[in-house]
């Protein structure tokens, strides 16, 4: 599948240095005290557990990255259905980049992985309605490039990026301005002013608050923790006059009811912060 926007060059670039830097620092002595440096061998990636496979081609490219002499031969690509049992991709060149790469390909395939399963299941709720499933920025510092990359893969929508690719206006920015109405306009002048293409979200706690952002004229109008039946009200008042998003405590089993209300989008944290890590393993080949 096509890469998001967002998992450019230079960011992956900047992510494997880090993820490298942060393992290997002087050296990887376990591997350079026992393995001599003209070995080649190879290892295949073992599924060993079922799930949506996510990391495929983030795994070549740490391979790549660290030693442009490894040879990948991929067999399962992001997105495939993977099975207990199934090779993934086979790695052959210097034993010693294989060892030292391991465990970085796997901590970001096995947690992709379990990203990638666990939006599928929550996606496929969702067929036969027009409701979206969002992500959220509840991530991992320094490895929100994969999570939301690994919901991408699962068939999930990435909600906004970061702080700076949105304007959404939550219960703590509304308190603190004192209301919806002048955060809004606020907001607007900014936007004009600096001339940014920023789209406005506002969440509500109430059908009172809906209603002011309604007036407002926002581009999303988020449902924070209402009951279905509060939604499909709000979702009336709004009437398509912009976007809704049901958001706060969403549970798998909530979905096609919530979907029923008519809702743009339903957002939830749970698909990255929740999701178990999928078994996979890189095994020498003898």
């Amino acid at each position: 599948m096509k890469r998001p926007s967002y998992v450019t060059d230079k960011a992956l670039k900047t992510f494997i240095h880090n993820a490298l830097e942060e393992d290997i620092q002087d050296g990887d002595h376990s591997t350079l005290s026992t393995i001599p440096n003209d070995l080649v061998q190879s290892a295949k990636l073992l599924v060993k557990q079922d799930c949506i496979l996510a990391g495929v081609e983030l795994a070549e490219i740490i391979f790549k990255t660290f030693d442009k002499n490894l040879k990948v031969e991929t067999f399962l690509k992001d997105g495939d259905t993977a099975k207990v049992g199934d090779v993934v991709l086979m790695v052959t060149g210097s034993a010693r980049s294989i060892l030292s790469t391991e465990r970085l390909l796997l901590n970001c395939m096995q947690r992709m992985s379990g990203i990638a399963t666990l939006t599928h299941e929550w996606d496929s709720r969702l067929v036969g309605t027009k409701t979206k499933l969002l992500d959220t920025r509840k991530t991992t510092p320094n490895f929100r490039i994969c999570e939301k990359w690994a919901v991408a893969i699962g068939g999930g929508t990435n909600h906004r990026y970061g702080l700076y690719d949105m304007i959404m206006l939550k219960d703590n920015h509304i308190d603190y301005n004192g209301s919806i109405t002048n955060a809004v306009n606020m907001a607007k002048d900014y936007v004009k002013k600096n001339k940014k293409k920023l789209k406005i979200e506002v969440e509500t706690r109430n059908l009172e608050e809906v209603r002011e952002a309604i007036k407002a004229k926002v581009d999303r109008i988020m449902l924070d923790n209402m009951d279905v039946n509060t939604m499909k009200q709000a979702v009336e008042m709004i009437n398509g006059s912009c976007e809704s998003e049901a958001s706060g405590g969403i549970t798998r089993d909530m979905l096609k009811e919530i979907a029923s209300t008519g809702v743009t989008y339903i957002s939830a944290g749970a698909l990255t912060h929740s999701a178990e890590n999928i078994d996979l393993s890189l095994k020498a080949v003898k």
